[in-house]
């Protein structure tokens, strides 16, 4: 399956370049916009789990860049210019997600993606993205090598891909930030680690468990488990008897609630502390027995922020079932500026898209400074946000509350 993976995705995005992939293919054609009278139509494509265990984080992604679209369209934001969006789901797997990235580019009226959520999914998805030109900007995805190389943990940072950005800061801040936090904030001295071996999880544990020895901290034990396991009976034994002052967990919601209910209901009455992928109602919904438990959050928290109060009240105006989530003002963000890149290609080239949209979008975001729901989006050198705000949560009266929000200081 991953040779015959390999050559869909390779004579798929032969195909699309051999189009002019980079403009839209709407009600006008590329290079046309503006003039006329009628709309030249821009998608941005969104890929996330809209199905399966991660969807509640996925919907919300989905949702908030289509209020962004919605309100674009609605200001007029780019003269002649029409988005809309276009989600796929990607059920929280490398192979959709790959082919969902295969499918977007073969699209030409698409000018930007937003996502994936998985760190492990955009893995899959940066080389075709990058072949045909195409920004992809990430509302979640916190695994470093993904725009910094392999080898960043080493001091050697280099840009695999131009085309790949994202409004979330990295695990090689907010593992550490959790460390500090449990050594300095909560006085704990000995944590039991597991990770679910994902590269978002792995990473995140790798991370925090650098920062925790070097503050003096003790990793009394270490275990790894899959994504889909629920049943945590053996590895409870063992945290049971390691005497750990808390655990810190790298992985997502769906195995982290059941997790910390098992080490409950076991007696193990220490936190559970994890990522911005366990910082979901999902995971209190998983858990009734999750008071006390912690978690990072990339950023400040958005209902505190002034700038996400029209955001919020849009997205309620909006009439959307499903909350926004833990991404949903990064989501927003991301949409909007794909938006904001648009903008600035079409009134550089007289009111209208360039034959060369794609890659001229791709410099635009690159460039690209605003105030956002978030706070200022603009992107570093690597595509990374500038903006490394985290944010650590705790369970109380059965909703997330925050505890602190500040800045790593490395």
């Amino acid at each position: 399956m991953r040779h015959r993976s390999a050559v869909v995705v390779s004579i798929a995005v032969i195909a699309a370049l051999s189009l002019s992939a980079c403009g839209s293919r709407g009600d006008k054609k590329s290079g046309d916009g503006g003039s006329g009278g009628s709309a030249t139509t821009v998608t941005i494509g969104i890929d996330a789990p809209l199905t399966g265990d991660l969807s509640a984080i996925g919907i919300g992604i989905r949702n908030s860049v289509e209020l962004a679209v919605k309100k674009a369209n609605e200001a007029n934001e780019v003269p002649g210019v029409k988005f809309q969006i276009k989600a796929l789901d990607d059920t929280a797997k490398p192979g959709p997600g790959q082919q969902n990235a295969t499918q977007l580019v073969a699209d030409n009226s698409v000018l930007g993606v937003v996502g994936p959520l998985n760190s492990s999914v955009a893995q899959s998805m940066q080389q075709i993205f990058n072949d045909a030109n195409l920004v992809e900007i990430s509302p979640a995805n916190t695994g470093v090598a993904l725009s910094q190389g392999e080898k960043w943990v080493t001091g050697e940072k280099k840009r695999p891909f131009k085309t790949y950005f994202r409004t979330a800061t990295t695990d090689a801040v907010q593992g550490p930030f959790a460390a500090q936090y449990l050594a300095k904030d909560a006085k704990k001295s000995k944590v039991f680690l597991i990770d679910d071996q994902k590269t978002y999880g792995a990473g995140l544990a790798a991370t925090f468990k650098a920062e925790f020895t070097k503050q003096g901290g003790a990793i009394v034990g270490e275990e790894h488990v899959n994504p889909d396991d629920r049943d945590f009976s053996a590895i409870v034994t063992k945290v049971k008897s390691s005497g750990a002052e808390a655990v810190y967990y790298g992985g997502e919601y769906p195995a982290a609630g059941p997790l910390s209910l098992q080490l409950k209901e076991a007696g193990v009455n220490i936190p559970l502390m994890g990522g911005d992928g366990m910082q979901s109602a999902d995971f209190i919904k998983l858990n009734p027995k999750s008071a006390g438990d912690l978690a990072t959050a990339v950023g400040g928290p958005v209902e505190q922020l002034p700038t996400a109060a029209k955001f919020i009240a849009d997205y309620k105006a909006a009439g959307y079932k499903d909350p926004y989530e833990t991404y949903g003002g990064y989501s927003y963000d991301s949409g909007w500026a794909i938006i904001e890149a648009v903008k600035s290609v079409v009134t550089a080239n007289n009111g209208k898209l360039p034959s060369n949209a794609r890659a001229a979008v791709v410099d635009a975001v690159q460039k690209i400074s605003f105030d956002g729901v978030t706070g200022k989006v603009s992107f570093d050198e690597f595509g990374d946000t500038t903006n490394k705000q985290l944010t650590v949560y705790t369970v109380k009266d059965s909703k997330w509350a925050v505890d602190k929000t500040g800045t790593f200081s490395g």
